[in-house]
């Protein structure tokens, strides 16, 4: 599987990391190794003093495609979930300041959580409410309607460069409101008041 990661998504969370706004989605990847296995903590890596989280609405491609237009896309895909990229914010700003690429930042051992996911037909995916609550307060609050691209604009741009395979996860953005993690925080994400992820971060 991949997990096929979307940047700069939210106008808020560019604005509050004072990013250029993308006339394209931005695209990186993670691989399969990033997956934090489920009921694990978060082990803070020794290499960053500045974990951010990022909570992201997630979808799972359920079919083989490539080249697939926006108004077919809603077939390849029939969960929606959540999910936080963690980001190593100190390399990842060495890295942009090198012009280099962010992998290293975003892309090693337990970086992407991937929490509960729900049938499409049970959520308003264009109107979709979700949030990341650090030891009991609200940190980031989202809604899909905010996004600069749609689910289905994403897979299908997307599939104009990967071929999106069964089991293949698509981070579709975090809003405004990242921010680091410590020891002991406790990490609950909802969507529409669901709880759909809990991580203790060590």
């Amino acid at each position: 599987m991949k997990i096929i990661c979307i940047g700069r998504n939210y106008a808020s969370h560019i604005e509050e990391l004072a990013n250029e706004k993308p006339t394209s989605p931005v695209i990186f990847l993670k691989p399969d190794s990033a997956i934090l296995p489920k009921n694990h903590p978060f082990f803070i890596p020794p290499f960053s003093n500045d974990i951010h989280y990022e909570i992201e609405v997630l979808v799972k491609i359920n079919k083989v495609g490539k080249y697939i237009s926006p108004k077919f896309a809603n077939k390849y895909y029939d969960e929606v979930g959540l999910g936080i990229d963690f980001t190593a914010r100190d390399v990842q700003a060495k890295c942009k300041e090198k012009g280099l690429p962010w992998e290293k930042a975003k892309s090693f051992d337990g970086s992407a959580v991937i929490g509960m996911f729900y049938p499409k037909e049970e959520l308003d995916l264009n109107n979709l409410t979700f949030q990341l609550i650090k030891n009991g307060k609200v940190v980031q609050e989202g809604n899909t309607k905010s996004m600069l691209w749609k689910v289905d604009e994403l897979i299908s741009y997307v599939s104009e460069y990967f071929t999106l395979k069964k089991g293949d996860v698509i981070f579709t953005g975090t809003p405004a409101g990242v921010g680091s993690v410590r020891e002991n925080d406790v990490l609950v994400g909802t969507i529409e008041d669901k709880e759909a992820l809990r991580i203790k971060i060590k």
